[in-house]
Parts: C-alpha cells; sequence; structure tokens
C-alpha cells in the first residue's frame, strides 16, 4: 500500500480481511519487523503494518511543524480502514507509544491493545512523587542527548554504538553486519525526532484511563530498567491491563522470542474477538 499525506509518501504492507490488526514498528526499525507476526495473522484477520516516518518506504518527516506522537497516530489513522470501524493495535517501543497516543486521541477506535515495552519517556518524569523514577528517567535521558547532540553535528556512527547497545545490550552494535550499522547511523536524525516525541509527550498517566480497551502489556525480563518500569506504569494507568513479563528477554524480544511473543499476541487477539462476539463473558 502506498498512500499520500499532505504531499509525503506513506508505505505500509497490507494483507488478508476481517477485523483490522495494526502493527507498529519500533525506532530504528520498519513494518517489515512483523514479517513472522504478519504472515502468521494474515490468513484470519485484515493485517497493516504501516513504515513510521522516516523508515522502511515511508518518506522522512517533512518539517512542516513541531514533530510529535500525535503526528505519527495521523499517520497510522490515513492508512486504517476507512469508516472509523475499531482495531486492533500492536505497538512495540516507539511504535507502542505510537498505539498508547492513538488510542488516548481516539478511543472508541481500538478494539484491543498489545504494548510491547512502550517507549512513553514522559512517564517517569511524569511522576513526580515516586522518586524513584527520577533516575530511570535521567538514564534514558542521556542517551537521548548523546542521539540529539550526534543529529547536530553528524557523528551518526557512535549515536548508533551507544543507542544499540543501551537497548540491546552492550556489544550489539559490534555484532552488526557493516551493511546493517551503516543503515542504522544513517537514521540517528529520525531516531533524535522519536526520542523527542516520546520525551515531550504531553499527556500524562491519568488520561490513559479513558482507553477502556482490552490490553496486554509485555515485557522482559531483562530489558533495561527505564523500559521495565513504563511497562508498570501503564498496566496500572489502564483500566483493563494485563502485564506479563517473558523471562530472559531484553527489549528487543518480538525478534529475540518470537514463538512466546507471537504466541500471546495471537491467544490476546482471539480472546478479544470471543468477547467481542459475546458480550456476556467480557
Amino acid at each position: 500500500m502506498r498512500i499520500d499525506r499532505q504531499g509525503t509518501r506513506i508505505a505500509a504492507r497490507e494483507a488478508g480481511s476481517g477485523e483490522t490488526v495494526a502493527l507498529l514498528h519500533a525506532t530504528a526499525s520498519s513494518g517489515s519487523q512483523w514479517r513472522a507476526l504478519f504472515d502468521t495473522l494474515r490468513a484470519s484477520w485484515h493485517v497493516v503494518a504501516p513504515d513510521l516516518y522516516g523508515y522502511g518506504e515511508t518518506d522522512p518527516w517533512p518539517g512542516t511543524r513541531p514533530f510529535s506522537l500525535s503526528q505519527e497516530a495521523a499517520l497510522l489513522d490515513a492508512v486504517l480502514p476507512p469508516g472509523g470501524h475499531p482495531v486492533h493495535l500492536i505497538g512495540h517501543s516507539y511504535g507502542g507509544a505510537v498505539a498508547l497516543r492513538f488510542a488516548m486521541e481516539q478511543p472508541e477506535r481500538v478494539r484491543s491493545l498489545v504494548l510491547i515495552e512502550p517507549v512513553a519517556l514522559h512517564l517517569l518524569w511524569d511522576e513526580a512523587p515516586n522518586q524513584v523514577n527520577r533516575p530511570l528517567y535521567r538514564e534514558v535521558r542521556s542517551i537521548a542527548s548523546v542521539v540529539a547532540r550526534a543529529a547536530t553535528r553528524g557523528d551518526y556512527r557512535s549515536a548508533a554504538t551507544r543507542f544499540i547497545d543501551y537497548w540491546n545490550g552492550k556489544g550489539a552494535w559490534s555484532r552488526l553486519e557493516p551493511s546493517l550499522q551503516a543503515d542504522l547511523a544513517r537514521r540517528i536524525p529520525k531516531i533524535a525526532l522519536d526520542f523527542w516525541a516520546a520525551m515531550t509527550e504531553t499527556s500524562a498517566a491519568a488520561d490513559y484511563r479513558g482507553i477502556g480497551a482490552p490490553t496486554l502489556i509485555l515485557r522482559g525480563s531483562r530489558s533495561p530498567a527505564p523500559a521495565r518500569r513504563i511497562a508498570e506504569i501503564v498496566a496500572e494507568s489502564l483500566r483493563r491491563a494485563r502485564l506479563q513479563t517473558i523471562e530472559g528477554a531484553g527489549h528487543m524480544l518480538p525478534l529475540t522470542h518470537v514463538e512466546p511473543i507471537n504466541a500471546a499476541i495471537a491467544a490476546h487477539l482471539l480472546r478479544c474477538r470471543s468477547e467481542g462476539r459475546h458480550p456476556a463473558a467480557a
């Protein structure tokens, strides 16, 4: 699928029929991140996997106004089927933060949510009474600062090294193929925008109380502490959320633990579809 939104080309994979499931990828990735899940779900669902701004085959953010999660949520809205029918949203990391923003803006459009370590980084700062969160915010802000400085002065490679090693574990960068390293380094300007959007998001945890969709929140036991804590905050904030920890997994769990993650997602979707057909069971 290729659409034009205000002069910007947006790309998405689309297949199948039935209720719509939208898959939102992580920073520095693309819709192809979901290839295995996409192929599994397409037999029973209408699946849409967009490339967010600046990733895959979608054009970069045009810079016509300040960037925010709302801009990515609008991109998602543009690729969804017309008619306003409720959809199932699945988002990983940055894609999870986008899914949260979309669900907050249009709760009636969301049938269910799966949030895999959503990087709603602003929540670590907004939870002011809990001083435990402030060091976690400063931890992730230090990585964001490295990326922002690199985007300004052009030192993309060193920033990409820090970024990849932080989210994937020390030494992860050195294990990548040179061609992939070069591709990731080129994405630093958009990675900086993603950090900006996630850290300057204006919603608060209390704002998520309006989201009534059943939600599965997944996190890895070995993920960075900020990501694990945000998963807890979101689970505490949503009215119908269930938090599940995947033992031994890190932040990139949809790629490193494909089978348990995809099985958990499939079970969640089937449960939500069954509840939709039988309201008394909800």
